[in-house]
């Protein structure tokens, strides 16, 4: 499948590209680096090599973000594990959405907030580039009533009403349900999302389209349950969003290593 024509790298502002190699080179040399004496201060050069057949690229504005070439071999591992992390993310993306295309569905495949904490921003862009959906990228991102909201307000209309005093009009609100009656009643709240959480396929194909019949307006999500084997099964006309924590959560990575090309010259210079 061919990449998304918009630029991604486009949408990570460069100053946050700095923090986060900054931390990362930290994080995996806080102080001394023996092997450096190996290299010296001289420019090197490296091959990167991809090992994974069939696997798509992602993570590159990261990679490149680890330092000038002189330091390659300092941010090897953390620029690496960036790279093989976001590639193995939008590779899944990438087989996600040929699957969607091929049954012929209109619908927006979607990712969740299940993240690795402090690498959301990478896996989320990763998503991006494979061509689905980031879904709300934190909880300032749209409003999302799961269960417990709807135990602690009493109702899911309750929950609705509380919602919306707080976000007013220019946020969607999603409602996390567990049978059509609750869809009925959170769609009648004026949510404008329902997820149809949990449901067999079959189940959510019947719910769907009753909802749809009611509340035509409504857009509709399908989570829970799905995975790469049985994510067509949940394909249909009535679902709008299908969201997946698979996208994440136990995803492959892809097999990259680097290799320098040119011989080192060692600098005879002691500091």
């Amino acid at each position: 499948m061919s990449p998304p024509s918009h630029k991604a790298a486009h949408s990570i502002p460069p100053h946050t590209l700095t923090r986060l190699a900054r931390e990362w080179l930290a994080e995996d040399t806080p102080n001394f680096d023996p092997a450096g004496v190996c290299v010296g201060s001289l420019e090197v050069e490296a091959r990167l090599l991809c090992k994974t057949p069939h696997s798509v690229l992602a993570g590159s504005p990261f990679f490149t973000a680890v330092g000038p070439a002189r330091c390659l071999l300092l941010g090897e591992r953390p620029a690496l594990n960036c790279l093989s992390r976001a590639s193995g993310i939008t590779t899944r993306c990438t087989q996600l959405q040929a699957m969607a295309t091929a049954e012929g569905w209109h619908g927006e495949v979607a990712g969740t907030r299940k993240t690795t904490p402090g690498f959301r921003l990478v896996e989320k862009y990763a998503m991006l580039v494979g061509g689905v959906s980031m879904h709300r990228q934190d909880l300032s991102g749209m409003v999302m009533l799961k269960d417990n909201h709807i135990w602690a307000s009493g109702s899911i209309t309750q929950a609705v009403k509380a919602a919306r005093s707080v976000c007013g009009f220019s946020s969607k609100i999603e409602v996390e349900c567990r049978s059509a009656e609750e869809g009925r009643e959170a769609a009648g709240s004026g949510a404008d999302i329902v997820m149809l959480d949990n449901f067999q396929p079959q189940e959510l194909h019947v719910a769907a389209n009753a909802l749809k019949e009611e509340f035509p307006a409504l857009l509709i999500e399908a989570s829970g349950g799905v995975t790469l084997e049985n994510f067509a099964m949940y394909l249909s006309p009535h679902v709008d969003i299908i969201s997946l924590g698979c996208i994440t959560q136990g995803c492959p990575v892809v097999d990259f290593s680097l290799k320098v090309q040119k011989p080192v010259v060692h600098s005879t210079l002691k500091e």
